[in-house]
């Protein structure tokens, strides 16, 4: 029997959440980014150039920065949540007690998606 083997257990199931996340952000991102290329053909074909010139706004620098930054984002997840697996499994295994870290890592994450997702909804509302 492992020792402390539910504790790894909880870390490993908390590593697949992160890595979860990092790719459904980062799959998020690519959609974003996709569908910037789709309103660039749709806005190249359009025959009114009202709607032409509608869809170009729509498809603007900033729908192609967010899914990018999206992206990255979904990356930057992964690879947090790989250290803080590895970070956990080590503080398991040793015999001393550690204190609870108060979690800053996850509230700046939160803050930036949060932040992204409103920018790129202010974007699509104004647009």
């Amino acid at each position: 029997m492992i020792r402390g083997f539910s504790d790894h257990a909880a870390n490993e199931r908390t590593f697949l959440a992160w890595i979860r996340t990092g790719i459904a952000v980062l799959g998020f991102g690519f959609v974003i980014e996709k569908f910037n290329l789709f309103l660039v053909a749709v806005a190249s074909t359009a025959p009114d150039p009202a709607l032409k010139l509608r869809v170009e706004r729509l498809a603007g620098p900033v729908g192609r920065e967010d899914g990018l930054a999206l992206m990255i984002v979904g990356v930057v997840l992964i690879f947090i949540g790989a250290l803080r697996y590895l970070r956990a499994a080590r503080l398991i295994a040793d015999a001393e007690t550690h204190p609870v870290g108060l979690g800053h890592v996850e509230v700046v994450i939160a803050g930036g998606l949060a932040l992204l997702a409103a920018v790129f909804c202010v974007y699509l509302v104004l647009a």
